[in-house]
């Protein structure tokens, strides 16, 4: 039985949106000297060719189903009304993937492809007698970042933070741009009452401090619905629509209170564009006012809007690391770089130290955010005809 979640749908529109962009250039003329400057950039190929390594593993953790549970003779367990019982566990294609990781469990931690525990414990020798020694590993040598506190194993939990980490990177985006560029262009284009009373909205909007409506916010919406791990009944909707997603929540709050200033951007930008030549050229031939807009205002802020968009993307990637570890992100049981971070802070108080916990959530929140970077860039600069043809 499929399972969908509200997030779910945010991954599959940024597939979508990859599908569209790359089929439009290539059939698209005037985008073809974009795509010659972007292949002869080598790290921005590069870039671009571990970014799909990471949307593929967020799209593989994004397709999930629940399997029918059986009996001891494997035969389909049904309701007394007829119905079939299905699993309260949802496993993804990540997750069936690498099944042998997320079952072949060790007993506690255990160091990066290490054949022994971490801990001592107490073992009997070949000749009877006892002795504090490093016992052996179930699956020796199989971990390539070790194990955590139960045993589980980090890298799997690391893969499974980038679907949280992508969803909030990008769904917080979609929330972002469509306020920013709606209000910001109507401020600055018409000006007058109506700019006084955006400006009077987003600037009380900045006003308050970001993290204590984000905290309100999660404390009313988002202490219900899935919270990652089991599914329950009550949770589905037309028997696999799951609505109520406590990452869902945090991608609409952390949106709401960070478009103001792309807006601020917009609003300067669009002040400008409305007093250049073609714009006055377009009110001489009497084209209508939201068509200027459409036609020569929004194109001339995307500029703003992409370079925003990924210093955005990065900046909350960071964001849900920092909320999970004080424990208002998402829920323990989501698979999340923060909720690592938040382990590793008791790990690195002890001795001898758990290092591995930290190091997988920061390498793999570097190989996000880096390549992120370098490949807007890469495509800023070959969009830009000043650069292009120097």
């Amino acid at each position: 039985m499929p399972v969908i979640l509200a997030t779910d749908l945010i991954v599959l529109f940024l597939l979508g949106l990859v599908v569209y962009l790359a089929a439009r250039a290539r059939l698209d003329e005037s985008l073809k000297p974009v795509v010659r400057e972007l292949k002869g950039n080598r790290l921005a190929i590069i870039s671009m060719v571990l970014l799909s390594l990471y949307s593929a593993v967020a799209v593989m953790d994004s397709i999930r189903w629940r399997d029918a549970v059986v009996d001891e003779e494997g035969r389909p367990v049904h309701t007394e009304a007829g119905s079939r019982v299905y699993s309260a566990e949802a496993l993804s294609l990540l997750d069936r993937a690498f099944s042998g990781l997320r079952t072949e469990t060790e007993k506690t931690y255990s160091a990066p492809l290490s054949r022994r525990h971490f801990v001592k414990e107490t073992v009997e020798r070949p000749d009877g007698t006892l002795a504090r020694d490093y016992p052996p590993l179930k699956y020796p040598g199989t971990h390539l970042l070790g194990t955590d506190k139960v045993g589980g194993d980090v890298f799997l939990s690391a893969l499974k933070g980038v679907r949280t980490a992508i969803v909030i990177g990008t769904g917080t985006t979609i929330v972002i741009i469509p306020f920013a560029i709606f209000f910001g262009v109507i401020a600055g284009f018409f000006g007058g009452v109506t700019d006084d009373v955006i400006q009077y909205v987003y600037t009380t909007l900045a006003s308050i401090p970001g993290v204590l409506l984000i905290v309100a916010f999660m404390l009313l919406f988002g202490q219900t619905g899935y919270q990652g791990g089991l599914i329950s009944d009550r949770e589905i909707y037309l028997g696999l629509f799951v609505p109520n997603d406590r990452l869902f929540w945090l991608c609409l709050i952390l949106g709401i209170t960070s478009w103001t200033d792309l807006c601020r951007l917009i609003r300067g930008e669009t002040l400008k564009l409305r007093e250049m030549e073609y714009v006055d050229a377009a009110r001489a031939f009497g084209v209508s006012r939201l068509r200027i807009i459409y036609r020569h205002i929004v194109p001339n802020v995307m500029h703003l809007v992409l370079i925003t968009f990924v210093l955005q993307f990065s900046a909350l990637v960071l964001a849900e690391a920092i909320l999970s570890y004080i424990g208002i992100g998402v829920g323990p049981q989501m698979g999340s770089w923060g909720n690592m971070i938040n382990t590793a802070r008791l790990e690195l108080s002890r001795e001898p130290v758990v290092w591995w916990n930290l190091f997988a959530s920061f390498l793999f929140m570097f190989g996000l955010v880096l390549p992120a970077n370098i490949f807007a860039d890469a495509v800023r600069d070959a969009l830009d005809p000043r650069l292009r043809f120097k």
